[in-house]
């Protein structure tokens, strides 16, 4: 079991990991836990990431929660 890390470091690398969390979404929506597992991260930092794009209009919630956990998807973002 790893410590946990400075949320600090957690939270600067999003951007870094803006590519892997949208690559897991590629195939359709998916929970936090889901896409942890996909990237092979904790749980806690995956949701970090995932709410600072969902924040930044990278991806949204669809439906309702299952298990406590919404499935998010990629939005289709102009490029510019």
């Amino acid at each position: 079991m790893t410590a946990n890390r400075d949320p600090r470091e957690i939270v600067r690398e999003e951007t870094f990991m803006r590519g892997r969390v949208l690559a897991a979404l590629a195939d359709g929506p998916h929970t936090v836990p889901e896409i942890a597992a996909a990237i092979g991260c904790p749980r806690h930092e995956a949701m970090t990431w995932v709410m600072g794009m969902r924040r930044y209009g990278w991806v949204r919630e669809t439906g309702t929660a299952e298990d406590g956990y919404f499935r998010y998807q990629a939005v289709q973002r102009e490029k510019r």
